[in-house]
């Protein structure tokens, strides 16, 4: 087992995995802790105890999850390195109500810390949102939590809260259990190999860092576009929707990285992060927001149904598939530079990317023709950076555009490690610079319930688009006023 991504080594510690049965769990923790152990990642006193209401020995919690890590892993899977896995899983019986099911994990905690020699205790809260506030109250009561305990953590996993409001009661529960410096609050896309490598692609590079700011820059377009559709999950979108499932914490964080200014004298990216969110703002949100839900359609080559008739979703739902909002960073750098959010369901195709458009030169053209610049970061499907600028056409006196790149995978023999695996990794460390610290999250909200107390407000800005389309026409109108349009993914 090579260790090729890093010579960090974790602190031997112990990991109770809450909702380990859950769909997160088996498609991405699970096989994040098996591909580190098979890149050599993890420590030789690592161990991981499940905790849900199966019953189930050591073996048989060990056998379950060899065949979702067949499934998942991201490494190829191979039967020597589970067996020598295998040991480092533990399983313990119970209920997030149950005092009882508390004091047996803090037991078999106990146990695989002894028999392992984990010196830390971890808790990964993968479990809906709305039993947090139970189990954290648990781990308090059963003494499991411990803000005196370097050692200690507790990871969660998105949404934080469903408003501002239910945000800082969850933050404040934490706080009355963990020190700020234990909790790590899991935005996947952080965890990202493109998305971690905004900043030094920024500040390392004079060619970026100096079209950086609304000199160069006309406005900047961070998109998370989605083919799919809700997929099984109507029960949670029927509550959250696009804006609070996507826009609140993915778009925030993208465009937090991409406004935020460089740290200095021992500033940490998180507090340039937070001085960029609060310089945010919106306004006029019939003119600067759009909000959509998809019908039936073709996408993905075949046709599928629409929002209304998907498993579980109400006949009459407003719930938003698609969300775009225009935000303003009044800072300096960015002054007349407006910052435009989209996500969706059911797009045309799946793509993340932060574009940052660029402005054309005030002169008249020296050739006609020419399209819009831009340098583009690519985050998903095939990770890179791409600069589309205008050149002379072969043989013809006019401008077209042209592509230059860089792609991961061309450039690197090896490939990225999955964003869990990051993540997981530096839980594990205690970095807290891809988890959204307490005032960030609440920033976020603080702007997303702008915009969702608007859209309660004026129902009739829900408009339906076409599955496998770009969106609803609400966002085309929303670039259109300010003579803009959106590119192309």
């Amino acid at each position: 087992m090579e260790n090729s991504y890093s010579s960090l080594i974790p602190e031997p510690c112990a990991i109770a995995l809450f909702g380990v049965t859950g769909h997160l769990s088996r498609h991405k923790i699970l096989p994040a802790f098996y591909d580190l152990f098979h890149r050599g990642m993890l420590p030789a006193g690592f161990a991981l105890v499940g905790f849900a209401r199966r019953e189930w020995s050591q073996e048989e919690f060990a056998l379950w999850a060899k065949g979702e890590i067949r499934e998942n892993c991201r490494t190829e899977f191979d039967e020597g390195v589970f067996s020598l896995l295998a040991p480092h899983f533990y399983f313990s019986k119970g209920t997030f109500g149950d005092e009882g099911s508390f004091e047996a994990l803090k037991e078999e905690m106990g146990k695989a810390a002894g028999e392992q020699g984990a010196k830390g205790k971890m808790f990964y809260l993968s479990i809906p949102p709305a039993s947090f506030p139970q189990v954290v109250e648990m781990l308090k009561r059963g003494g499991l939590a411990d803000p005196k305990d370097p050692f200690r953590k507790v990871v969660i996993e998105k949404p934080f809260g469903w408003d501002l409001e239910s945000a800082k009661s969850l933050d404040s529960l934490l706080a009355s259990a963990f020190s700020p410096s234990q909790v790590f609050r899991v935005d996947h896309y952080l965890g990202k190999e493109m998305v971690q490598n905004l900043l030094p692609l920024r500040f390392e590079n004079p060619v970026f860092s100096a079209l950086w700011s609304s000199e160069c820059v006309d406005h900047v377009e961070i998109s998370v576009a989605e083919s799919a559709g809700v997929e099984g999950r109507a029960a949670y979108y029927e509550k959250a929707g696009a804006a609070r499932d996507v826009l609140q914490n993915h778009l925030m964080q993208l465009l937090a990285l991409t406004a935020m200014e460089k740290p200095e004298n021992g500033e940490s990216e998180r507090e340039k992060k937070v001085e960029a969110l609060k310089s945010c703002s919106v306004s006029d949100l019939k003119r600067t927001s759009a909000r959509g839900q998809y019908s039936a359609g073709f996408a993905s080559g075949r046709f599928v149904r629409g929002y209304r008739e998907e498993p579980g979703v109400d006949p009459l739902s407003l719930a938003d598939t698609f969300a775009a909002l225009k935000v303003e960073v009044n800072t300096p750098r960015w002054e007349g530079a407006p910052f435009y959010l989209r996500t969706g369901k059911r797009l045309a195709k799946r793509s993340a990317e932060v574009a940052l458009v660029l402005k054309r030169p005030l002169a008249a053209s020296f050739l006609p023709g020419g399209e819009e610049d831009c340098v583009t970061f690519k985050i998903q499907p095939g990770e890179g950076v791409w600069a589309k600028f205008s050149s002379k056409a072969p043989g013809k006196e006019i401008l077209r555009g042209a592509l230059m790149g860089f792609s991961y995978r061309e450039e690197f023999a090896e490939g990225s490690p999955e964003a869990y695996e990051n993540l997981v990794m530096d839980a594990m460390l205690g970095k807290s610079s891809l988890f959204p610290s307490e005032e960030e999250t609440e920033l976020s909200w603080k702007i997303t319930d702008e915009l969702e107390g608007f859209w309660r407000r004026e129902p009739s800005t829900l408009e339906f688009y076409e599955a496998g389309s770009w969106g609803p026409s609400s966002a085309e109108r929303l670039m259109e006023r300010d003579g803009r349009k959106w590119r192309k993914l």
